[in-house]
């Protein structure tokens, strides 16, 4: 009986497969709409430099804010210039600015409808992404100055934002910007007058405010409400940022001069299989905020919190030639158009002046990356789907059989109950407790698959109560949408709704996900939403949530409140205790505070492996620490050259895990032959090493925001011959890496930036820095150098898993400089409380100078703290770039002497280099000490 259901059930699905395949499958560039076929963007890309006449109008302080009506400055002429750019237009009614100062150099910067006026509707403001904290952050404005500026015929109202910087509105034409105390300007809005405000009104008789697109009608019950406006940074060489898209750091320009045929880089989050490289199409993810940054002027940011479909044109030199408008400013300029299709302008300026500052005032804004637990930054093993207990035991045995450590093993759709999700298929996981534990005996986690979409099905309890509840989503009618997706017809809850989001938190709970343990969590996918039968495979744009609110105006935010929920559902799983881990595809401005993220379903090719580092490298710019790219690529089967290079290249990723889709071939490291499992054994090996030095960095990321893996011009922001290179990067401040990006590579040029040398972390030689050096590439690693000045923490015994390796004795790298000097950190908490947050914890900073390593607390202890502890010892210390050849070192306080000899710069296998050691300095990790190299 139970074969004779499951056949016509499993036809269903492999008919839908085939149903999303042939819409999505190598991705097919006309599912998807370009900007020409977006009416709201191009309406914005047609206006021409000066459409927009708004003047402010009743500038004065209120409530410690700067407020004033922008108005046109001729209603006739205005209603003539409306007449023509929208035809169907009323009259423009006044706008309410509002400036408002925080903290660290922050404007924050609103325009929306007069409420007062009573508009058809409230305009959307997302929620539940600012913090409280940041709020409190305000300063109330007690003056403001005015003046006239650069030959303007009218005034300009002055107020200081923070030590060096000045917030300006310009009252006629209105502008808006921030500059240098009484010098040159940094950012600034509508200098192009490019500003447009689509004001909602009541349909007139005979409007027809439908937009259709493939078969798909969207009834735009309240017409065309976008904003566009123009963004300029000055001092500015480069701009970076807003993600997500398959291409280059460093943005390329998308109108202008030379730039033929280029679409804007769109960010509406989007089920896209195969995704193009080198595209500016909007995949997964997106999040508003793009950093400039200049050799000359520095770091400068601009976010635009809004959730809507958003379009960004990066401008290039020339595109404003025939304005007739003339910018002061000797210095480089970058010009940017931002449009969206509905929603308010509440946008952000952040002065800098460096990338680590910007990078810091946004997450003071949006949050800090999550500390993540231990086990969730060594390696995870996925698939779409290992098949069964047997299948997973199998494989988890195979692991140790060739002596490879991971952390996490994963279970895609397939393990549930008919894509019913909190289930198992009781056929292929009958005992899923015992295979979990058997897993976390040796330390090892599982992660199993929760995607938004509720199997319509009214035998499915969780189906059942959410129509009772009425928590799904409704459709444009009011009844509970109903699309398409992996276990056919679904719905889908409504995670605008704190409530809804409570409820689902409630079904991780032990009681309510039969068959979950401790040692299992979350993956969360399809969250755009991914809907296969919906407009471009997403939930219509009239789909109603929470108060009558669009889908459209909510749209790229549906994910970020879905990685929510998940997310408190496992911290009240743990009462509070467990630090929870959920990996989502999708994310919008304060993601990085529930979890981590991938770059999505990626393709097995060279191209698609080199896109990933400037894809993850945007994601840590923008606050997203805790990403990866799916090692080996997600599509199809990558030759044996590449899987090992990925591996080599990926093991530096802060998120690191293989990933493969059900139509390829199984790729286990082991099953390439002898050589290329060696290969890849030491690639994972090298991550297992390094993983204090990883914890450390995502320790300073949950503190600072700065990311763990950093574009070469962090570090080195005045350094131009890194503005553009994205083919290496920085891990934290003492690692670069450079990827091999090419089959058969016998070398590499590789740029090492600054003045100090740099030394190769598997050879111990060194390289002067400021310089390309060719090198010869072996099969064996990528390219990776320790900065000199630093001291690197490792671990050098080998287990099954980090879990295991938590009592390990350390290893301190010191590469040392010209001064004969270097420093670094170390970061040890318990790996999974949140005991961390009341100072549970152990950091050291360690400094060595004038012959002498010295160990000392960063955060002095205090009364009332929880207090860590560890029994962690030093048990190597290597010296690389020592001009002396020392025989003994002295601890102290110890009085101990102990010798320094010559050691393997690596503990596994033949070829390591001898360089000295200082052999069992035995000191703990917890203790100040100085040990005196004689």
């Amino acid at each position: 009986m139970a074969t004779q259901m499951r056949t016509p059930y499993l036809l269903l699905l492999i008919l839908l497969l085939v149903l999303h395949l042939s819409l999505v499958f190598s991705w097919k560039k006309d599912e998807f709409r370009n900007c020409n076929q977006t009416p709201f963007c191009k309406r914005a890309r047609s206006r021409k430099p000066g459409t927009c006449s708004l003047i402010a109008n009743d500038v004065s302080i209120t409530d410690g804010d700067l407020t004033a009506k922008l108005i046109p400055k001729n209603p006739q002429s205005q209603s003539q210039d409306e007449d023509q750019d929208h035809p169907d237009q009323d009259p423009i009614k006044p706008l309410i600015l509002t400036l408002s100062v925080y903290q660290d150099g922050i404007l924050r910067f609103k325009i929306d409808e007069d409420q007062t006026l009573n508009p058809p509707k409230k305009r959307f403001e997302v929620p539940d992404v600012v913090l409280p904290e940041f709020v409190d952050k305000k300063l109330w404005l007690q003056r403001v100055s005015t003046e006239t500026i650069d030959g303007d015929s009218g005034i300009s109202s002055i107020f200081y934002l923070s030590d060096g910087y000045e917030a300006v509105i310009r009252h006629d034409p209105f502008e808006v910007y921030v500059r240098e105390k009484g010098g040159d300007r940094i950012v600034s809005v509508n200098s192009h007058g490019l500003f447009d405000f689509e004001q909602l009104r009541e349909k007139k008789e005979g409007e027809d405010w439908e937009e259709k697109f493939r078969g798909n009608t969207d009834t735009r019950p309240y017409g065309p409400q976008s904003i566009s406006f123009d963004v300029s940074f000055y001092g500015a060489d480069f701009v970076y940022g807003i993600p997500e898209h398959a291409t280059s750091l460093a943005l390329k320009p998308t109108r202008g001069p030379g730039v033929e045929d280029s679409e804007p880089y769109r960010l509406f989050n989007l089920d896209v299989f195969e995704y193009l490289h080198d595209s500016p199409f909007g995949i997964y993810g997106s999040i508003p905020f793009m950093i400039s940054h200049g050799k000359a002027r520095g770091t400068t940011g601009f976010f635009w919190l809004n959730a809507a479909e958003m379009q960004i044109d990066v401008l290039g030199s020339g595109w404003d030639a025939d304005s007739g408008i003339s910018l002061p400013s000797s210095q480089n300029r970058i010009d940017t158009l931002w449009m969206t299709e509905a929603g308010v302008v509440d946008a952000f300026f952040f002065a800098g002046p460096g990338p680590k500052d910007v990078v810091r005032q946004y997450t003071s804004v949006t949050g800090t990356p999550a500390m993540p637990q231990e086990f969730a930054t060594a390696y995870h093993q996925c698939r779409w789907n290992y098949r069964d207990e047997e299948d997973v035991e199998n494989v988890d045995s195979k692991f140790d059989e060739h002596d490879i450590p991971y952390d996490v093993l994963w279970l895609d759709i397939d393990h549930t109950d008919g894509r019913r999700y909190f289930t198992w298929d009781r056929a292929l996981f009958p005992n899923p407790e015992e295979m979990q534990k058997k897993l976390a005996a040796k330390g090892r986690h599982m992660v199993t698959i929760v995607d938004p979409h509720i199997k319509r099905d009214e035998a499915f309890p969780l189906h059942k109560e959410a129509t009772k509840k009425g928590y799904y989503v409704k459709d444009a009618t009011g009844k509970d949408f109903d699309g398409w997706c992996w276990p056919g017809a679904s719905s889908y809850p409504d995670m605008l709704n704190p409530e809804i989001r409570s409820w689902w938190a409630e079904k991780f709970s032990f009681e309510n996900y039969v068959g979950s343990t401790p040692s299992l969590y979350i993956w969360n996918d399809m969250n755009e939403p991914s809907v296969f039968n919906g407009p471009e495979l997403t939930m219509p744009r009239d789909a109603l949530h929470l108060g009558g609110v669009e889908h459209r105006e909510l749209h790229n935010a549906y994910g970020y409140y879905f990685h929510m929920a998940t997310t408190d559902g496992l911290v009240k799983r743990g009462n509070g205790k467990d630090r929870p881990f959920v990996l989502s595809r999708a994310f919008f401005p304060g993601s990085q505070r529930y979890g981590a993220v991938w770059t999505g379903d990626n393709t097995a090719d060279w191209d698609h492996l080199r896109v990933s580092v400037p894809m993850v490298l945007t994601l840590g710019l923008t606050g997203i620490s805790f990403s990866g790219a799916d090692v080996g690529g997600f599509f199809g089967n990558p030759e044996p050259e590449l899987l090992v290079r990925w591996y080599q290249l990926g093991a530096y990723y802060p998120f690191f895990r293989g990933h493969a889709h059900q139509d390829t071939k199984r790729r286990e490291p082991w099953l390439f032959g002898e050589r290329n499992t060696e290969l890849m054994r030491e690639a994972i090996h090298i991550r297992y090493m390094l993983l204090p030095y990883f914890y450390t960095l995502f320790r300073e990321a949950n503190t600072s925001g700065v990311p763990v893996m950093r574009p070469l011009w962090m570090e080195f922001p005045s350094d131009e011959v890194t503005f553009s290179n994205d083919e290496a990067f920085m891990v934290g401040n003492s690692l670069l890496v450079q990827g091999i990006y090419t089959e058969r590579a016998k070398h590499a040029s590789v740029y090492l930036p600054g003045e100090q040398s740099w030394y190769d972390i598997r050879t111990g030689t060194a390289y002067k820095g400021g310089k390309i050096h060719k090198l010869e590439i072996s099969e064996e690693s990528v390219p990776a150098f320790q900065r000199a000045g630093t001291i690197i923490p490792r671990k050098d015994r080998f287990r099954r898993s980090s879990t295991q390796m938590v009592n390990d004795p350390y290893t301190l790298v010191i590469a040392v400089n010209s001064s004969q000097a270097a420093d670094g950190e170390l970061y040890v908490d318990d790996g999974k409380s949140f005991e961390f947050e009341q100072g549970a914890y152990v950091h050291r900073r360690f400094v060595f100078s004038d012959g002498k390593l010295t160990s000392s607390n960063v955060v002095p202890n205090s009364p009332g703290k929880t207090r860590f502890s560890s029994v962690c010892v030093v048990e190597r210390i290597i010296l690389l770039g020592l001009s002396t050849r020392p025989k003994s070192a002295l601890i102290e306080p110890a009085n101990q002497k102990v010798e320094i000899e010559l050691g393997p710069l690596w503990l596994r296998g033949g070829r390591a280099p001898a360089v000295l050691t200082i052999r069992k300095p035995n000191v703990r990790i917890t203790d100040d000490w100085t040990i005196k190299v004689l």
